[in-house]
């Protein structure tokens, strides 16, 4: 029993009620002068075929079946064959990440595959985005890279899908979680746009990776982590660990993952539920990847171990015990690729 009198599995129970129904909130307060009904979950997602293939595809190579575990919204996860199938993600797929409404598949012929939520027509594919390199997902919008430039659609509340100049050439990756993006140039430097625009001074070269969470974000320079934005949990407080030899890194909703060269993984940020404690199993990942309200990292083999609140690490499938070669998180749901 806690000290408000409540249980302590309750709290839980009731914090991913109160999430949902903030998550609510502000999904429909996107719809100015308009009070819709809630869409139902949408049937065959957008699927369009690219004029050529890509060229090199900037993701995990492997036979390509995406796999889902957890408890998303908007029957994001997908896990009978036909309906695979049926959104061709069964096979051939070379990246996969997920938001908070909607999940997006890239496959090696340069198509894309949205399914989930429709609200803000994240399924309508636009033309230009066929044929990208790499994904991200946000709360309600997407991005694609295609040819050093980045492409966006589905909701712009904040301006997430209005791409500035300087992110229509010369990009190398993008990253986007709440409602705002980020893009690494090929220079080092990082933009920001959405939500959140602002790049601190050490951000502006040098950076090799970035990862955008849900108020704040994390770039990779010379090994160390650099953080900055939403400070609400201590997720821009770099510990001393993530300030060099760092290969990787993740921003989670209010935490924050790095990945050391040596295998070790480092959280840090949000851990109202055991987010940001990393199991002692967690030793040689290779990847990692930050939710909403949970963390997981790839171990050899392919296993992917997961941490945080239950909801969020249900319905694991036994083929995420192996082989598997990619992963990422969203809100109460995972997706991986094998």
């Amino acid at each position: 029993m806690s000290a408000s009198g409540a249980p302590r599995g309750s709290r839980a129970a009731l914090r991913t009620v109160a999430c949902a129904a903030i998550a609510a909130l502000a999904f429909l307060a996107g719809v100015a002068g308009a009070s819709p009904a809630v869409p139902a979950p949408p049937g065959t997602p957008a699927t369009a075929q690219a004029d050529a293939p890509a060229a090199t595809p900037a993701a995990a190579e492997g036979p390509g079946r995406v796999l889902m575990s957890g408890a998303p919204f908007w029957n994001q996860r997908v896990v009978l064959d036909k309906d695979l199938e049926r959104l061709g993600i069964k096979s051939g797929v070379v990246a996969v990440t997920t938001g908070s409404n909607q999940t997006i598949a890239l496959k090696k012929d340069g198509s894309l595959v949205v399914w989930g939520n429709n609200f803000y027509q994240q399924q309508a594919i636009p033309p230009a985005a066929l044929g990208a390199t790499a994904i991200a997902s946000g709360y309600a919008h997407l991005l694609a890279l295609k040819n050093g430039g980045v492409i966006a659609w589905g909701s712009s509340l904040f301006g997430e899908t209005t791409v500035p100049p300087e992110a229509r050439s010369g990009v190398t990756a993008i990253s986007a979680r709440g409602y705002h993006n980020l893009a690494l140039k090929s220079d080092g430097s990082v933009l920001s746009w959405g939500l959140r625009s602002d790049v601190p001074p050490e951000a502006r070269s040098g950076v090799t990776a970035i990862s955008a969470g849900g108020d704040h974000n994390l770039a990779l320079k010379g090994g160390g982590v650099i953080a900055w934005g939403g400070n609400k949990y201590g997720q821009s407080d770099v510990p001393p660990a993530a300030r060099s030899g760092v290969a990787a890194v993740a921003a989670g909703w209010g935490h924050s993952l790095a990945l050391k060269a040596d295998g070790t993984v480092i959280a840090w940020g949000n851990n109202e539920d055991g987010q940001a404690t990393v199991p002692a199993t967690v030793t040689g990942a290779t990847a990692i990847a930050a939710g909403t309200v949970h963390s997981l990292a790839l171990l050899p083999g392919g296993k992917v171990v997961g941490w945080g609140m239950a909801r969020a690490l249900t319905n694991t499938p036994s083929d995420a015990n192996s082989g598997v070669t990619a992963i990422a998180a969203g809100y109460l749901g995972s997706v991986m690729l094998k």
